[in-house]
C-alpha cells in the first residue's frame, strides 16, 4: 500500500475538526499594560484537567526528516490537548487523520503552516509527531502533565510519504 500526501495551506476552517490554529491574524486583541502591549486573546482551547492533570510548557527542537518524508506513525493524547507554536518564522508541516483508525491512509490529511501559525491538537486527534523543514526548529509546546497514560501510538502501513509542498 502506498500513498503520497501533498500539504494544503493551514487555515482555521480546514483545521477546525482537529483543534485550533493559533495565529494573530483575525484574533481578538486589545491593548494592555498602559497601551504598551497588544494582547491577542484566547487563541486556543487548552484542555489538560482530566485525572488531576496540569499544564506543562516545554520547548521542542525539531530536525528535518529526509525528503520525501516517510510517515511511520501517528499519535494521539486522550487526556489533554497539545499545542505547538513555532519560535522562528519557518514553515512546517503537520499530518492529521479524519479516520478513527489512522492506519486508514485515505483519512490522512496534510497541512503546511507558516512560521507564524501554531496548532492546538484537540484531545484524541491522531497526528504525526513534529515535522520541520529546517534544522534546529524550536517550538513552544503546551500540553498535559500528570497521572494517566496520555500517549497512544499506531504504526502506519509502509509506503506513506509526504511531500514538502509549496510555501504557505
Amino acid at each position: 500500500m502506498s500513498a503520497v500526501l501533498s500539504p494544503e495551506p493551514l487555515t482555521k476552517d480546514a483545521f477546525a475538526p482537529f483543534g485550533d490554529v493559533i495565529e494573530m491574524a483575525g484574533a481578538h486583541h486589545y491593548p494592555i499594560n498602559q497601551g504598551t502591549t497588544e494582547r491577542y486573546h484566547n487563541l486556543a482551547n487548552v484542555d489538560v484537567a482530566s485525572q488531576d492533570g496540569q499544564p506543562l510548557i516545554s520547548i521542542f527542537r525539531g530536525q528535518p526528516r529526509p525528503m520525501p518524508i516517510e510517515l511511520v506513525l501517528m499519535e494521539r493524547h486522550p487526556l489533554g490537548t497539545q499545542a505547538f507554536y513555532p519560535l522562528q518564522d519557518r514553515d512546517w508541516l503537520l499530518v492529521v487523520s479524519v479516520a478513527s483508525d489512522p492506519r486508514d491512509i485515505d483519512g490522512l490529511r496534510a497541512f503546511r503552516a507558516t512560521g507564524v501559525q501554531g496548532v492546538n491538537y484537540a484531545r484524541n486527534v491522531w497526528h504525526h509527531p513534529l515535522l520541520v523543514l529546517e534544522p534546529d526548529s524550536d517550538f513552544l509546546i503546551v500540553d498535559r502533565g500528570g497521572p494517566g497514560d496520555n500517549l497512544e501510538e499506531v504504526l502506519l502501513p509502509e509506503g506513506v510519504t509526504l511531500e514538502a509542498g509549496q510555501s504557505a
